[in-house]
């Protein structure tokens, strides 16, 4: 490979349509690229994605990975006409590593069906912030050693579906209540806390062989008192690479989000993530900065600030890896939706409900139910506003007779009604959305729930809800994707008795 052909393997970028833009397909022609990003804004159908990644493939003279975050549950760019799987919170309810390896076999048969072969998951994050925006429901939950066998297992699924896995954010995204994507997050955790604690579960994918670590846009002071994890030596190659013996791909989370661009240019944040130990740089959006890190990288190399053996390991590491994933890819979209797939999803949505506070109000009956739902709305840029589902919509298939609201505390239009049918329902159902995040919920959600004498509480997102509000009935299912929804209506008209477990600590 000549250098920018080098350059180019490290390299993984973003960009926006149905279809590949014609500078990116001369940049894959010339071999400056070696992977590219998908999100929600690339995907139409199955057939078109199909589409679209063979178009990649066929413009490069090398193999190409093809990436996407896949998560399940709040953070899934493939939602209709795909399947839609419970997050990972809900994976951690369940508490089930075959259960969660299944699920991600399913999901990894999916992507390698419309050709991706990366996938940038599983969150091993342990939520331990409460008021973190970013992780919440992503997260398997608060016990190390939990998120770190389901996380493994999650892995293990993607990998024999012959899907990249990837353990993001190292290390370690939850102990924050900064957006990386609006800014830089500073964690004051020392070297002894982390290993102590977010590390543990790391540690567990590393030794189990996931493929490649995505690294975070958090400053540990302790660490490293300069730079955020992603551009740090310290943090890459002294305590990844080295100290835990990693052995597989490094890639950055992007370097346009917020937390580095509002310090760093392109040229700097690149080379500094090159230098840094990062095999692979990822900029998910726009020409501009992709093309000024690429030349800042190359330019880099000929003045010997980046020296090139450096180049060379990451080069040998990336083509490894692409012999393993991305040399022969078969795509075949009538995979999708198979009636297996969608079990799948059932039943781990199913396995994922906990009933917190069981009451004497369930299953409903014959009573005139009442349901007021806060809206769904985007707590990160991380979530697609694709993934905004209604329970009403899919309470009223099974129970016609259903009244209901939707209410924005922010816009008070419908504030009223809900009162009037507090006032005509038997039992009231109030579904909350991260009420402990955003205190105009909260407070009308305490306020409704006041007003009845026989509630039901559902928590459809984090269950740190339940810990300001009360119920004669409580719920949680961890997430708010399609199958959780309708696993959490099947609860309360008593198809199943829920068996999950709260994965976090109240």
């Amino acid at each position: 490979m000549k250098l920018e052909e080098k350059i180019g393997q490290m390299l993984m970028v973003g960009f926006e349509g149905l279809q590949a833009p014609a500078y990116l397909l001369e940049w894959l022609a010339r071999g400056h690229l070696g992977g590219i990003i998908l999100f929600a804004r690339n995907v139409g159908t199955p057939e078109q994605l199909a589409e679209l990644t063979h178009s990649l493939r066929q413009a490069s003279p090398y193999p190409l990975f093809i990436s996407i975050d896949q998560e399940g549950g709040a953070v899934s760019r493939l939602r209709r006409g795909f399947t839609e799987s419970p997050g990972a919170m809900a994976l951690g309810a369940a508490g089930s590593e075959a259960l969660a390896e299944e699920v991600a076999e399913m999901m990894g048969k999916e992507l390698r069906a419309v050709g991706i072969n990366w996938n940038l998951a599983p969150v091993v994050d342990m939520t331990r912030n409460i008021d973190n925006p970013s992780v919440g429901t992503r997260s398997l939950g608060s016990d190390k050693n939990l998120v770190g066998r389901l996380a493994a297992a999650q892995a293990r699924g993607f990998a024999r579906a012959g899907v990249i896995a990837s353990a993001k954010h190292f290390p370690g995204l939850g102990n924050t209540p900064v957006d990386t994507h609006e800014d830089l997050a500073i964690i004051e955790d020392t070297l002894a806390d982390l290993r102590a604690g977010d590390l543990v579960p790391f540690q567990t994918v590393i030794n189990s062989g996931i493929a490649s670590v995505m690294i975070t846009h958090v400053k540990f002071p302790e660490l490293d008192p300069q730079y955020p994890a992603t551009l740090s030596r310290r943090i890459i190659t002294g305590l990844l690479r080295e100290e835990m013996a990693f052995e597989g791909v490094i890639c950055t989370d992007c370097l346009e989000m917020s937390a580095i661009t509002k310090y760093y240019s392109a040229a700097e944040s690149g080379v500094r993530a090159a230098q840094a130990g990062a095999d692979v740089i990822l900029f998910s959006h726009t020409e501009k900065r992709q093309k000024e890190a690429f030349e800042a990288l190359v330019a880099a190399v000929r003045s010997g600030e980046l020296p090139e053996a450096q180049v060379e390991a990451a080069v040998q590491r990336v083509t490894a890896l692409k012999e393993t994933y991305a040399v022969e890819v078969t795509t075949n979209p009538a995979l999708i939706r198979q009636p297996a797939h969608l079990a799948v999803g059932q039943k781990a949505a199913r396995a994922s409900i906990v009933l917190h506070k069981a009451g004497s109000l369930l299953p409903l009956g014959d009573s005139k139910v009442g349901l007021i739902e806060f809206s769904p709305n985007l707590v990160s840029q991380a979530m697609d506003a694709t993934g905004l589902n209604l329970l009403s919509d899919v309470l009223r298939r099974k129970l016609p007779t259903l009244q209901s609201v939707i209410l924005d505390p922010q816009n008070p239009d419908n504030l009223e009604r809900a009162h009037q049918l507090v006032r005509e329902c038997d039992i009231l159902v109030v579904a909350t959305r991260n009420a402990h995040l955003l205190p105009a919920q909260q407070q009308a959600a305490k306020q409704l729930l006041g007003e009845h004498p026989k509630t039901v509480l559902l928590c459809l997102r984090n269950p740190y809800d339940i810990q300001q509000l009360s119920a004669s009935t409580v719920m949680c299912s961890c997430g708010d994707s399609t199958p959780s929804l309708e696993a959490i209506v099947d609860a309360l008209l008593g198809e199943f008795m829920p068996t999950g477990k709260l994965p976090v600590a109240l």
